[in-house]
């Protein structure tokens, strides 16, 4: 669990060390944690820890045991049947499954599961020793939440971290949020004290669509992870998705004038905001990932 501080000065390494192309560097290891639940407005964290995880045939390398941390009365147990109609009993539980990233020095460890009903610090504390044994050396806790935000421009993503060489590369800020957390907030705050760097992202999702899925808020989730970690994953069909749901809530809120209204406000409001973001970096930014993913297909 080391950070490497010359990363910055060398071309090619990003903030977590990670590099392409087959470069001989350490195995940099990354976990990309996400809950169902509280800290999952639309499922767009852990839909995007899904595609993740199908991308790069993640395998599961630990699950906690649920009987220790669950009230099946809250968290229920789900009952699904395959297409021959066999019936299978799929339980609340938390997963660590693990991936190595073609042509990078990258691991991944992703962590899906279910908000805990109780027992939360020896929960953590769980998860915390399996980030230990699996030489974790940075973690990346993914949210999203309901917000004032139009969803007709693009999805914001904050980031925020408690540690200082991450916010000194990434330029980003001390968290400032009080109140009541969830086990996204516990679980970083944790591994933080831990002694892991560690990084929460957060997807503001439009509340007034606030149901599941929300393809927008997911695709903004994981381009931000491309960025960050120099992946490149197959985000072509979810593009599609999150046009499609943009045009399915654009005639939603056509037909009432209210709604309609109060979405006009917020696109006010959120241009405002973000007239000084049209900048040549974010252009740079798109490009970057343009030919990644170009070099990839090629």
């Amino acid at each position: 669990m080391t950070t490497n501080d010359s990363n910055s000065e060398q071309p090619g390494i990003g903030p977590f060390g990670v590099v392409r192309d087959g470069q001989e560097q350490e195995t940099v290891t990354v976990l990309v944690a996400a809950f169902e639940g509280w800290n999952d407005a639309g499922d767009a964290a852990t839909d995007s820890l899904k595609l993740i995880r199908e991308h790069l045939g993640a395998k599961d390398v630990f699950e906690v045991d649920s009987d220790d941390y669950y009230d099946y009365q809250y968290s229920r147990p789900v009952i699904r049947r395959s297409l021959t109609g066999e019936q299978k009993l799929h339980w609340p539980s938390t997963r660590l499954a693990k991936a190595s990233v073609p042509g990078t020095n990258l691991d991944v460890v992703l962590l899906h599961g279910w908000e805990p009903s109780y027992r939360w610090r020896t929960f953590t504390a769980e998860l915390i020793e399996q980030a230990t044994a699996l030489d974790v050396d940075f973690v990346v806790m993914l949210g999203s939440l309901l917000a004032d935000v139009p969803h007709t421009r693009p999805i914001p993503v904050t980031l925020t971290s408690d540690t200082e060489e991450l916010r000194d590369e990434l330029e980003i800020e001390t968290p400032q949020y009080e109140g009541p957390t969830g086990i996204v907030g516990v679980l970083s705050h944790m591994a933080a004290l831990a002694g892991f760097p560690t990084l929460s992202m957060w997807a503001a999702v439009p509340h007034y669509v606030a149901h599941a899925p929300s393809p927008k808020a997911q695709l903004a989730l994981l381009r931000q992870l491309e960025d960050l970690l120099g992946l490149s994953l197959p985000l072509d069909p979810l593009v599609e998705d999150a046009e499609a749901w943009e045009r399915g809530v654009d005639e939603l809120a056509s037909e009432d004038p209210e709604v309609a209204d109060y979405v006009r406000q917020l696109e006010e409001a959120k241009d405002t905001v973000d007239l000084p973001e049209a900048t040549g970096d974010a252009i740079a930014r798109e490009f970057e990932r343009y030919l990644r993913h170009r070099e990839d297909r090629g």
